[in-house]
């Protein structure tokens, strides 16, 4: 099934609280009513290489040992969710960044209180294609068609 220019994959990471409080399914649930397809999914302890990478923009700040080590407390969760304008879809039900300011319903409106928020998600398009590539070998990402794509996009849509 093809799309006509806007099937997006992107990252959704289910953080240490989100594992330890037992988050994972409803997390990919939610995923999954939305319409988005998931394309990938594994479980991994994070290293400090792909931290530092991942966090790049955050490596100086004072606050940064502090998010390394809470990365690296529990496994996480990766998912690769594929869709229709995915990207700002995953972003939608995520909410903002800081839980206690995020909206009822969402991800993190829901679940978190601050800045340990239960989920990371990609911010851009151009993010998502390099977090893809990050977490994720072309291998441990499915191509499939999901045939509950006839019914979650218009015909126009999936050209």
């Amino acid at each position: 099934m093809q799309f006509d220019g806007v099937r997006e994959k992107t990252i959704l990471i289910v953080k240490p609280d989100g594992v330890q409080r037992g988050l994972i399914g409803e997390i990919i649930a939610r995923l999954e009513r939305k319409g988005l397809k998931i394309a990938g999914l594994k479980m991994n302890f994070l290293k400090e290489e792909q931290l530092r990478e991942h966090y790049a923009h955050h490596v100086e700040k004072p606050f940064y040992p502090g998010l390394e080590a809470f990365m690296k407390s529990s496994p996480v969760t990766i998912i690769c969710a594929e869709g229709r304008n995915a990207v700002s879809a995953v972003r939608l039900i995520a909410g903002v960044t800081d839980g206690a300011a995020a909206d009822a319903g969402t991800m993190r409106g829901d679940f978190a209180m601050g800045f340990a928020n239960v989920v990371h998600c990609s911010d851009s398009l151009e993010t998502a294609q390099a977090e893809v590539k990050r977490f994720f070998s072309d291998e441990e990402i499915y191509e499939y068609d999901k045939t509950e794509f006839l019914h979650v996009y218009m015909e126009d849509e999936r050209a």
